[in-house]
């Protein structure tokens, strides 16, 4: 199809057109059929808006088929290993959800939320006329980031069925971050090791803000943790790579260990993430066979990672009445006493043990053990 048919499919018309081809997409948008089968992002495209307000931004309202808005955005999605973006990783089974509940009779949905960010060479720009407002977007890759729809978009490429959208205008990567963070707070099936990661990377001073998330991200990303790139925060992984715990199960066992030894009015954030270090580094010369298999036991499970902080925090507190430095060595001597007498495996006694009664029980066996293997010592 060249240009020419192309508008004639569009929108009908003259078809002696000077430039190149301009898709006019009006508001209920009865030619979309031809669009849709078209590559958009080949040609300029002109969406009627209108200029607002949200909040104390300002932005452009629209509406446009389901299927013209999937070909011009994009979902910028949480890369773990570069830490470039910020959405979830894409649920399949969530978008699908949507597309068999917006084609029903009688179904809407909230509008859509994008941002168009600035781009060099300009991508897009709104213009103001005596006709009304219009929103332009050159060909190219597509223009608008999926603040908060992605899953309501993912699986309606082609689709004829309007939407209505609205779009900030020219926000940073951080402010979508945080837009997109304070929208997705308290939503239900949204990963919280995303939300963790996002709030961790928009706060001014991390150690003091959220000391416990920023001694989780340091075994994330320290050299010599056990735990380097092994922590699952909610984006895409490199393919192959199993993770052993998310951020958020790792980042509230450490909250536990801090609120138990108060060590942080003491020592400060660099020093308590030190000693959390040592000890999950004499946890895996300890434990290294289960270390090394972790699907296995319950080792970095959430029980087992709950019930090993409370116990590193009893050792540290013994290590601090005794005027004791706790090392990795210290950990380790403390450890091989007693917490490789319990079976760690997946269908030993802790087989059925979750949450935090689980966690509990786990952290009283392990008490327990200590206890006797200390009184065994005497």
């Amino acid at each position: 199809m060249d240009r020419r048919e192309l508008r004639r499919a569009l929108i009908g018309g003259d078809d002696n057109v000077n430039g190149p081809a301009r898709i006019d997409c009006k508001f209920a948008l009865i030619r979309c059929r031809f669009l849709l089968t078209a590559d958009v992002r080949r040609f300029s495209i002109r969406l009627p808006v209108l200029n607002g307000r949200c909040g104390k931004r300002a932005v452009i309202l629209g509406s446009a088929p389901a299927g013209v808005l999937h070909s011009l955005s994009f979902a910028d999605i949480l890369d773990e290993t570069t830490g470039r973006g910020y959405q979830r990783k894409f649920n399949a089974h969530h978008s699908v959800d949507f597309k068999r509940y917006i084609q029903q009779p009688g179904s809407t949905t909230v509008p859509l939320t994008f941002n168009l960010r600035k781009s060099k060479p300009r991508q897009w720009r709104v213009e103001n006329t005596s006709t009304g407002v219009f929103l332009r977007i050159n060909g190219g890759r597509p223009v608008f980031s999926q603040v908060d729809c992605q899953h309501r978009l993912g699986s309606l490429a082609g689709s004829k069925t309007p939407l209505a959208f609205m779009s900030f205008l020219g926000l940073t990567v951080r402010e979508e971050t945080e837009i997109f963070t304070t929208i997705n707070g308290k939503a239900k099936g949204l990963n919280t090791s995303l939300l963790d990661y996002n709030l961790a990377r928009l706060a001014k001073d991390l150690a003091v803000e959220d000391p416990h998330l920023f001694i989780a991200l340091r075994l994330n990303s320290a050299e010599g943790s056990p735990w380097r790139g092994q922590l699952g925060l909610g984006g895409k992984m490199t393919s192959g790579l199993k993770r052993r715990a998310s951020l958020r199960t790792v980042q509230k066992a450490v909250a536990k260990f801090l609120k138990a030894t108060n060590i942080i009015p003491i020592g400060g954030a660099e020093e308590a993430s030190s000693v959390v270090l040592d000890f999950w580094k004499a946890v895996a010369v300890v434990l290294q066979k289960e270390w090394e298999c972790p699907r296995k036991f319950y080792i970095t499970k959430g029980i087992g990672v709950y019930g090993l902080m409370q116990i590193a925090a009893d050792l540290y507190l013994d290590a601090a009445s005794q005027n004791i430095t706790p090392t990795v060595g210290y950990f380790v001597g403390c450890l091989e006493e007693f917490v490789r007498q319990l079976d760690w495996s997946n269908h030993g006694p802790l087989e059925g043990l979750s949450g935090e009664s689980g966690a509990t029980k786990l952290y009283r066996q392990l008490q327990g053990l200590r206890t006797t293997a200390a009184q065994r010592g005497r």
